[in-house]
């Protein structure tokens, strides 16, 4: 470096202020200011100097601020003359960063640091600065050694002293008097200090990021899930990547372990693992593997310490391994901090931060999260149906509460038979010698077999079902048989084998004892499954036969519906209401199924019906968790009927009677369905958000996060930006866009494309022009294969408008020109083809540019002027007027200096002879032409008429520039006697330019 020129040296300081902070800016402006200081340029060294405390700052580095800030503070006391007044600001400002480095630093001594902020408090009263940043710097040093009683008088200095040009932002300054609430446990009173900068009122590099992840835990502690939620979406997706927010990195992680969220913890910590070694700013690493010791200790302490984390030290580590090595890095950290402040206070904190316990069960992201595998537990609710004063009396009483859940068919039965086998595998006194118990663990065994996808859970069913007829229940047998049955098709058997079991089930309920309570039952749902059995069998034959391998089959469809129909009239005669050994929840099955097979058939109107009297019966037999489901499906048929008030209606109730339910795939479709419903009605996107927040969530719980969990998801960054929450939609869109890809069958799907669509424009308008790009290219290339091009031509246009606004010049033209190419071959899009025309045309013109780029956007605002000229068409005619606007400005941008050449590049771009003056004969044309449009064009044609007045006024012509001025005034002031505010500002406007024009 020490050959650079100092031409080559200033230019790479000025392109290196403008590069990301991170290790490659630090490492250019380190090799930057060696080269600054061989060449000998004093200016150019302390320029170097500054850019290098600036790249300590904001990086994971900053405690090495000392020893640049040091050199130049030599330089300033060497020859305080040489530093230019905005060198002299730019010097003090810095000071305060080095207060905060060096207090970081356990291996400078405190009587070091007390003498850094002697000299700054010295120098800052020398040069006439408040005290005020002194005294905010003594408070940090006082709180971080443990001296309350000065932490307390700083504090209260800092905020009496005036604020002056050394403060730091009120952004920066608001985050730090909130910690010092937080600290002191005022969590209300750090909310309320924070509330400008969560609100967006004041901001700066750094906030509200770190802001918003201080805000977290005082916000769950408050009972504020609902905006902790929200600052977790806004707040990461800010700090992610930045390495000088490590601290705010960590604080994520840590809401996330603290909130039932390990698994988007672990995709946190994934993201930045690269960050898990030894760090320059040892303050920063105790920090962020802070939040990461108390992620891992909940993973230890849920049992699951030995699952795989990320690559340390060059092994994957297990949760508990990575725990111990952090664990032991970070207090030796923290050690080194006691050991120069001379107490326990840095390990204390860091020690009751790690075993912090949760602040919620499970609070939902909406980002994608799966749930981690759940290890096996006793489960509360049926631990505590026990009861009785032993532990046998408590067993018995448990094991009939589970035999009368499975009656009822109630969702707990799940949970108290997986109580009650624990409990007889443990070392409980239980009569192990219990037939009729024995045989209920084996069907209890079965279904779990059944619902893990087991290929022998049909056998399992069939022991079961023998266990039951030794002990004497022939009735548990039969419903045993029908699970086998059952479980047999699900497993895809043999047709023989379900037959066998088929008829073996229908014969076990026909022979029960006419006196069986039971019978009647076991009869209806033993006819009901073969309904549906011979149907699936019918449905494999049908295949057969379309694949040449036998004769065509009636049409399944036909043939169960008329089974059904008679099943239904049969059932509906004589039912028996809220009787456990009745048949009404039977008949409700019955009409559900029914109505899931005239669906497809366009029998809307029967199959609504059926599905509110399905919902009716299931009451009626009290089995109010049933009823979600008939109610959910006819939500959705009604709604696309164009029923919105009835399918709202359907969808509450659906949502109402699934209080019950505990199967979390049923939790997560209701409320999917209702956020749906809701979103179709106007001013209800919150109410949506909240549903499909739900959905989500227990989707994640059920497994499902690609399918209806994606769904869901896409519902929810709807809602969000609806609602004008457009950072938490982008971070939920973000998520979900991979199982969207899945879910819907590719790229090119239509909900993909509109969902990257979205995104797009979220991202844009949260000034992230290329994410914004990137995700616009990448749905114009999922239209690819659509037979229309224009929606791959507005895809197109709009990536290279982000790409434009990011700079980058080369991608955005060949954006604009595929743009252009795609509205042309769609034919009939005139005005898109005018406005890329317009866009190429300014794409990268400056004023110093060359006269050859000036020539190529004066041809390319002469293609788009002749699309429109002369049109009788009204859109066209506003796009004629702006066009002429814009080559106005143009021509006049341009400036030749010589009229003729001004004359001659106005012909050039019209295509005629040269006219004098052309630009402002363009200007006086798109001012008529916007009078066109009335109001709605108002302030153009002022725009327009102003712009000619001042571009007279620039060529000497005063007088006639004053009359244009003259003439405007008089029209808007006669117009403000008849119109609104709208006017009166623009007549202010051309008042205050006729008085500049003197």
């Amino acid at each position: 470096m020490s050959t650079m020129t100092v031409e080559e040296i200033r230019l790479g300081l000025f392109e290196n202020s403008d590069a990301p902070y991170g290790p490659a800016r630090t490492a250019r402006a380190e090799a930057l200011g060696a080269a600054a200081e061989a060449s000998g340029d004093g200016a150019l060294f302390r320029q170097s100097l500054m850019g290098l405390i600036d790249a300590y700052e904001h990086s994971a580095e900053r405690t090495r601020i000392l020893v640049p800030f040091a050199r130049l503070l030599q330089e300033y006391d060497r020859d305080p003359a040489a530093f230019t007044s905005w060198e002299v600001h730019s010097l003090f400002w810095r000071f305060k960063w080095v207060t905060g480095g060096i207090l970081d630093s356990p291996d400078i001594p405190l009587a070091a640091v007390e003498r850094w902020l002697t000299d700054m408090e010295r120098r800052y009263r020398l040069a006439g600065h408040s005290e005020r940043a002194v005294r905010q710097a003594e408070q940090l040093l006082a709180e971080a050694t443990g001296d309350e009683e000065r932490t307390d008088r700083a504090f209260a200095a800092w905020l009496a002293a005036d604020r002056d040009s050394m403060s730091d932002c009120h952004a920066c300054e608001l985050n730090d008097q909130g910690r010092y609430r937080a600290v002191r446990g005022d969590d209300a009173g750090a909310i309320r200090l924070w509330g400008p900068v969560l609100a967006g009122d004041e901001d700066c590099l750094e906030e509200p990021h770190r802001v918003l992840a201080h805000s977290l835990l005082p916000l769950l502690r408050l009972g504020r899930s609902d905006e902790a939620r929200a600052n977790h979406l806004r707040g990461y997706r800010m700090a992610r990547g930045n390495e000088s927010l490590l601290r705010s990195i960590g604080a994520h992680i840590e809401f996330c372990a603290l909130t039932g969220n390990e698994s988007r913890g672990l995709e946190i910590l994934a993201e930045h693992a690269g960050h898990l070694g030894a760090l320059v700013d040892v303050d920063a690493q105790l920090d962020f593997n802070g939040g990461i010791l108390v992620l891992l200790r909940r993973l230890k302490d849920t049992g699951h310490g030995d699952r795989p984390t990320v690559p340390y030290e060059g092994a994957m580590r297990t949760a508990a391994e990575l725990y111990d090595l952090l664990y032991a890095d970070a207090a030796a950290i923290a050690a080194r901090f006691d050991a120069r402040n001379g107490n326990s206070l840095k390990s204390d904190r860091f020690t009751e931060r790690t075993v912090r316990q949760p602040l919620a069960d499970a609070l939902p992201l909406g980002v994608r999260s799966p749930a981690l595998p759940i290890p096996a537990a006793p489960d509360r609710a049926a631990a505590a149906s026990a009861g009785g004063d032993g532990a046998a009396l408590s067993f018995a009483h448990l094991v009939e509460r589970a035999r009368t859940a499975r009656r009822r068919g109630h969702p707990s039965a799940r949970a108290l038979w997986a109580e009650v086998a624990r409990r007889a595998g443990a070392d409980t006194p239980v009569d192990t010698a219990d037939p009729e118990l024995a045989a209920d663990l084996l069907e209890f065994e079965a279904w779990t077999a059944y619902e893990d996808g087991a290929g022998d859970a049909a056998e399992r069913f069939a022991r079961a079902a023998g266990a039951h007829r030794e002990a004497g229940s022939p009735s548990r047998a039969a419903y045993a048989d029908l699970a086998a049955a059952g479980s047999a098709a699900r497993a895809g058997a043999p047709a023989p084998e379900i037959t066998e079991r088929l008829a073996a089930a229908v014969r076990s309920a026909a022979d029960l004892d006419a006196a069986d309570p039971m019978r009647e039952r076991r009869v209806a749902l033993a006819g009901l499954a073969a309904l549906r059995l011979e149907s699936l069998l019918r449905h494999r034959e049908q295949h057969i036969s379309e694949d040449g391998s036998g004769e065509g089959a009636e049409p399944v469809d036909t043939v169960l519906r008329e089974q059904l129909d008679a099943f239904v009239a049969d059932r509906g005669k004589d039912r028996a209401v809220a009787d456990p050994g009745g048949t009404t929840d039977v008949l409700a099955q019955a009409e559900l199924f029914l109505a899931q097979v005239l669906l497809p058939s366009g029998e809307q109107d029967r199959a609504v019906a059926l599905l509110a009297s399905s919902a009716e019966h299931f009451l009626a037999a009290g089995r109010p968790w049933e009823a979600a489901r008939p109610l959910e499906l006819r939500a959705r048929v009604v709604a696309a009927g164009g029923d919105p008030v009835a399918a709202e209606a359907d969808a509450r109730a659906a949502l109402a009677h699934s209080a019950e339910a505990v199967e979390p795939d049923v939790l997560g479709s209701v409320r999917l369905t209702l956020s749906e419903v809701l979103m179709e009605r106007e001013g209800s996107a919150a109410e949506a958000s909240e549903h499909a927040l739900g959905a989500a969530h227990w989707f994640d719980r059920a497994g499902l996060s690609a399918g209806p969990g994606a769904r869901a998801r896409l519902l929810l960054a709807r809602a969000y930006a609806d609602t004008d929450r457009h950072a938490e939609a982008a971070e939920v869109l973000h998520s979900a866009l991979p199982d969207l890809v899945e879910t819907y069958g590719g790229a090119g799907d239509e909900e993909v494309v509109r969902a990257r669509q979205l995104l797009g424009g979220l991202l844009n308008g949260l000034d992230d022009p290329r994410g914004a790009a990137e995700q616009y290219l990448l749905a114009a290339e999922g239209t690819s294969a659509w037979e229309d091009p224009r929606p791959q031509a507005s895809l197109a246009h709009s990536a290279a408008e982000c790409l434009a606004e990011a700079e980058l010049t080369g991608e955005s033209k060949a954006a604009y020109l595929r743009a252009l190419e795609l509205w042309r071959r769609a034919g009939d899009c005139v005005v898109s083809e005018v406005r890329v025309l317009r866009s190429l045309a300014w794409l990268g013109l400056r004023y110093d540019s060359p006269p050859e780029e000036y020539e190529r956007a004066r041809r390319f605002m002469g293609e788009a002027l002749a699309l429109v000229q002369d049109s009788e068409v009204a859109e066209l005619r506003y796009e004629w007027a702006e066009t002429c606007s814009q080559l106005a400005r143009l021509l006049d941008a341009e400036a030749p200096e010589d009229e003729e050449e001004r004359s001659a590049a106005s012909a050039a771009a019209e295509g005629g002879p040269a006219v004098p003056d052309r630009d402002i004969v363009l200007l006086d044309r798109a001012a008529g032409l916007f009078a066109e449009f009335g109001d709605a064009a108002r302030h153009d044609r002022f725009n327009a008429l102003a712009r000619a007045a001042w571009t007279e006024h620039n060529r000497n012509r005063v007088d006639a520039a004053k009359a244009r001025m003259t003439a405007l005034v008089t029209e808007l002031e006669e117009a403000a006697e008849r119109e609104g505010e709208e006017t009166a500002e623009l007549l202010q406007q051309a008042r205050e330019m006729l008085h500049e024009m003197g």
